[in-house]
């Protein structure tokens, strides 16, 4: 999935400064890279996206955080709203509606 995401961000002119396999890996390439917006998986290995996400928000309360879920993760999703996610994802996704999302949230203030 990550490598979709990428290919599709950048055929789309967004530069990806960053990636990790995991939710601790995502929030020290967060505190590390400070993106302006991060797109994470709600289930990971280690720590999920929905325990990274606080941690994330919590460094960051201004973090531009899109989460990416399977169909049938409905509650999760609203739990990642409910933490600060900005917007959400449903997989399988399509191209124009990632680079649509992400350029919303990256234009949220």
């Amino acid at each position: 999935m990550r490598l979709a995401i990428k290919n599709m961000l950048q055929n789309n002119g967004f530069e990806v400064v960053g990636e990790a396999a995991n939710g601790l890996e995502g929030l020290e390439s967060y505190k590390h890279l400070r993106p302006d917006v991060v797109t994470m998986d709600i289930t990971m290995p280690e720590m999920s996206g929905l325990d990274a996400l606080p941690e994330i928000m919590k460094f960051d309360p201004k973090a531009k955080v899109v989460m990416v879920s399977a169909m049938g993760q409905e509650s999760m999703v609203r739990q990642a709203v409910a933490l600060g996610a900005k917007s959400f994802i449903i997989k399988p996704f399509k191209e124009d509606v990632v680079v649509k999302t992400l350029n919303q949230v990256n234009a949220l203030k």
